[in-house]
């Protein structure tokens, strides 16, 4: 069985904060302000693996009402999405993102990401597409007020949990 999860996340850039993205250290003269780290990549990555999960969303998990999650590097957050899914029996098959940002140019640190998402995921590079675009100047994206990425992941269920836990329900269609 396949599943197909989406996900989508935009943070605020500001002066005094550091720019987080896919996991890479990004120097820039402005940061992605948020509760954690502000990793606008890794928490669209998490919503789509969540999504496909049927496992609700990044906020419901680890939402900014709570202290502990104040400043966490978000590859932690990815890591534990991870150990979720795979309780219920999937592993990742594919990663699509798109991360959108007037400036700076990230295309020089897609391959850092690559590799730092692949360690943390568990699939081969060339199974996470990263791709950068900007809005030609509209938006706040354009005006460089924020970042936001979009992900899709495909899901492969490797085994059958007998304690899923899923909030999705699926109807057998039958001749």
């Amino acid at each position: 069985m396949y599943k197909i999860g989406f996900g989508y996340d935009a943070h605020k850039l500001s002066s005094g904060y550091k720019l987080f993205i896919g996991g890479v250290d990004i120097p820039h003269t402005k940061g992605s302000v948020g509760h954690s780290d502000g990793d606008v990549l890794v928490h669209a990555i998490c919503d789509a693996i969540l999504g496909a999960a049927c496992l609700r969303d990044i906020g419901f998990h680890f939402p900014d009402s709570d202290p502990t999650f104040k400043g966490i590097d978000s590859k932690i957050l990815l890591q534990k999405v991870i150990e979720m899914i795979k309780e219920q029996g999937y592993e990742i098959g594919n990663l699509d993102t798109t991360v959108c940002l007037q400036s700076p140019k990230i295309s020089p640190f897609i391959p850092e990401m690559q590799k730092t998402l692949a360690s943390i995921i568990g699939i081969d590079e060339n199974n996470i597409s990263i791709k950068a675009t900007t809005t030609e100047n509209m938006g706040f994206v354009g005006r460089g007020e924020g970042i936001s990425a979009y992900a899709v992941v495909m899901l492969n269920l490797q085994f059958e949990s007998p304690s899923e836990k899923s909030y999705c329900f699926t109807t057998k269609i039958t001749k």
